[in-house]
């Protein structure tokens, strides 16, 4: 299906309705990409540079910082919610409203509409996040082309209703085991039970404190929960094997291997095995350009608490801040939908804190 030009002198409501109607589900999101290139190397202001289907422009003024704008192309496969439709209340809804194609037209239209920041931007628009995290465009950029991600502050428009969320939490996943001894259930006592014996594992977790901890301001909680248990062969065994798999959600003032090293110790005696980690983000609130920033957006900041892209940035030394119009409550839903008068207020927004 041929899709005409994207039009970035539409407001960003309306480009917003434009991309959603340009269908990018993960691994589709080429012509997209195609049309997003074609859209900013129109723009003689900015240079233009493209890996697989992530396209990253810039601003090369010479100012004393550098800001990211980034924001990913893809969506989860879409639910007959596309063509976009516009109610008269202003409610835009679609496939990709919220997550996160209102954010990518606030990128589109600072990028057209702004040609003299007052910082040097990079605006990164990336694809396959919505997929495995080895498949992630922003994680192939920062390895093969990390000089283009290269800022003093980033600015990730996934959707926050309109309101600064620093950082972001780290993510650890231990699977904590035990063993026993089979038998019949009929002569238990010959058998030692591993389910049993997982017994202490979750008297620590529901008997364990969470860190409050603050950073630039922002309190992050921190926790430790049992996500899932697992043991058992048949109705009538003593089972010789359980895992407990536990989650850590840790502030981003922590390493991984910080991380993994308190849960050790929280669950010292037991083998505790790694299974899946990501670090989290420090939302650098401290830095002139992000203090400018939140003062400009008005709503003050809160901390992140999950897990997203900014991350990748934080990892690459630049602090990041999540910021977008749309609610990550709606993301992935059939009912997705965003707001207008949000998508209006970040573009404008935006464009204050980078030409005041």
């Amino acid at each position: 299906m041929a899709h005409p030009a994207l039009d970035l002198s539409l407001d960003a409501a309306r480009l917003t309705a434009r991309l959603v109607d340009f269908p990018s589900v993960s691994g589709d999101e080429k012509a997209l990409a195609d049309a997003v290139e074609q859209a900013l190397r129109a723009l003689p202001h900015l240079t233009v540079d493209r890996d697989g289907d992530a396209v990253v422009a810039r601003t090369n003024l010479g100012r004393a910082e550098r800001v990211v704008l980034a924001g990913h192309l893809d969506t989860v496969p879409i639910a007959d919610n596309v063509p976009s439709r516009l109610d008269e209340d202003g409610t835009l809804w679609g496939c990709g409203t919220s997550d996160m194609k209102s954010g990518v037209a606030v990128q589109l239209r600072i990028a057209a509409t702004v040609p003299e920041p007052n910082r040097d931007l990079t605006f990164v628009f990336y694809d396959h996040e919505e997929v495995a995290a080895e498949l992630n465009g922003l994680k192939r950029l920062s390895e093969n082309h990390p000089e283009w991600l290269a800022a003093d502050f980033a600015v990730l428009l996934e959707g926050t209703e309109g309101k600064v969320e620093g950082g972001c939490q780290g993510t650890l996943r231990v699977r904590v085991t035990t063993s026993g001894h089979r038998s019949h259930s009929a002569r238990g006592w010959l058998g030692e039970n591993a389910i049993h014996k997982a017994a202490p594992i979750l008297d620590r977790l529901a008997a364990y404190e969470p860190r409050h901890v603050d950073i630039d301001g922002l309190t992050y909680r921190e926790g430790l929960n049992a996500v899932g248990i697992e043991g058992g062969i048949a109705g009538n065994v003593i089972p010789d094997a359980c895992a407990v798999t536990v989650n850590y959600r840790f502030a981003p003032d922590l390493s991984e291997a910080e991380a993994l090293a308190h849960v050790r110790e929280v669950f010292d005696g037991f083998e505790v095995t790694a299974t899946d980690s990501a670090p989290g983000a420090l939302p650098g609130l401290s830095h002139p350009s992000a203090a400018a920033f939140v003062a400009a957006i008005g709503e003050g900041a809160a901390p992140k608490f999950g897990w997203t892209d900014v991350a990748r940035f934080s990892a690459l030394g630049v602090p990041a801040v999540n910021y977008g119009p749309g609610d990550p409550k709606l993301a992935h839903t059939r009912e997705e939908h965003v707001d207008t008068a949000l998508i209006l207020a970040a573009e404008e927004r935006l464009r204050v804190w980078l030409t005041s």
